[in-house]
């Protein structure tokens, strides 16, 4: 729970009282997903927003053909679930899984909707995230549009290196939207 009340205070730059990280504590659940094993699967309504207190996940989407393709990675202070499934209590289109034994705390839309109208950190941190995900979210259909796999590896090793730690490189060309044989070349040097 520290990560998570660190999380909150660094995101609003606020401190939380005892009684407010009470309340938070309160409303999150705490989940063990061991490793390759699913948060939430295709079809099933996301009922929980999860925060990665340690692990690693990903969230992909599977096409007819039955290829993968990596929306989202997650590591340790991250969150993960499908927005849409959550805000709209509708079946996922997406799958959420780990790469490692990950521990999350989960929370329900109505218990964070009450720490949104109780606790001002967790109101801007909640802001905060959704600003963020909407700047990601361009910068993603950007890079897709308009970089070349090269710079989409270079942007991608500047802005999260430890996703090349922590995910194998056939999840990382996908994430890309490359194959793992041009990320080979492109790692080697482009020999």
């Amino acid at each position: 729970m520290e990560l998570l009340f660190a999380y909150f205070e660094s995101k609003s730059r606020l401190i939380l009282s005892d009684a407010e990280k009470e309340l938070i504590s309160a409303k999150f659940r705490s989940k063990h997903v061991r490793k390759r094993q699913y948060l939430l699967q295709e079809g099933d309504v996301c009922k929980y927003f999860s925060f990665i207190d340690h692990g690693a996940a990903r969230t992909y989407s599977v096409d007819e053909k039955g290829n993968e393709h990596i929306l989202h990675f997650g590591i340790e202070g991250w969150w993960m679930g499908d927005h849409e499934s959550f805000t709209h209590d509708i079946p996922s289109r997406l799958n959420i899984d780990t790469f490692e034994d990950t521990h999350f705390l989960t929370i329900t839309k109505d218990s964070l909707q009450e720490l949104i109208e109780k606790i001002p950190a967790v109101a801007i941190t909640i802001k905060t995230i959704y600003n963020q995900r909407a700047i990601s979210a361009e910068k993603r259909i950007h890079a897709a549009i308009s970089l070349t796999p090269e710079e989409r590896f270079q942007e991608l090793r500047a802005t999260y290196p430890d996703f090349l730690q922590r995910f194998p490189l056939g999840q990382i060309a996908s994430y890309l939207g490359i194959s793992i044989k041009t990320l080979g070349r492109i790692r080697s040097g482009g020999k």
